[in-house]
């Protein structure tokens, strides 16, 4: 039987990315979103199934996996990859927004995490794989909500890591630090989703000799 892998939080940026690779690499791609009519194109062109979830809500995260306990089993691999941005100075930014925003980018993570990792320990294995940016390291002006998500994402990850990992189950925070596009760009200004998907696979096949938690991903132009 293929492995298989579930992404949550699917657009049509590295998300997409991901599952056309692990698509072509044989595996079975689960798709979960809180709007699974945008993924409809995708979901033809890959031929995977596609779930309504709230990252955010615990009966939503909850129903997921219980309704994956009925269909395929637990995924070999989860993906992380729903995040949001709330822009402006401290003073002026809405307490509400902020909250929801934190919630997608860090508790939804957490909810996830552990519905997964309650499956994988019981079978004894598992990967689990958080996208994070470069405000999970620095945080920028005017950009406070954001790097109080990514920074506890980071944190949830790093905290994971060492607990799972003696258990079998390896835990991946990629930082992308840079801007992503599909666009051709001779400059490398912008990653390619393609590629930043490919060290996600190349990440997920490491030997357990010789596991990551960790890594960061930028172009030769982008500034450390």
């Amino acid at each position: 039987m293929n492995d298989s892998v579930l992404i949550v939080g699917v657009g049509d940026g590295l998300s997409a990315s991901l599952a056309r690779l692990f698509s072509n690499k044989n595996m079975n791609v689960l798709l979960a979103s809180r709007n699974i009519d945008k993924l409809k194109d995708l979901k033809e062109e890959i031929n995977s199934t596609t779930y309504q979830c709230d990252s955010t809500n615990i009966e939503s995260v909850s129903n997921l996996f219980l309704e994956l306990d009925k269909t395929i089993g637990t995924p070999n691999l989860v993906i992380y990859n729903a995040a949001a941005r709330v822009r402006g100075g401290v003073s002026e930014l809405d307490p509400i927004q902020t909250q929801k925003a934190i919630e997608v980018t860090c508790l939804g993570a957490f909810l996830v995490a552990k519905e997964s990792a309650k499956r994988m320990l019981k079978r004894g294995n598992g990967s689990i794989f958080f996208t994070g940016a470069t405000a999970g390291v620095k945080g920028f002006a005017n950009s406070s909500v954001f790097a109080m998500g990514k920074f506890g994402l980071r944190g949830l990850a790093q905290s994971l890591a060492r607990e799972l990992h003696p258990k079998n189950i390896h835990i991946g925070h990629f930082v992308i630090d840079g801007g992503i596009g599909r666009e051709s760009d001779s400059n490398y200004k912008m990653m390619h989703p393609d590629a930043i998907a490919q060290t996600y696979f190349d990440f997920y096949n490491q030997d357990s000799s010789a596991w990551a938690w960790e890594i960061e991903l930028r172009t030769f132009k982008e500034k450390f």
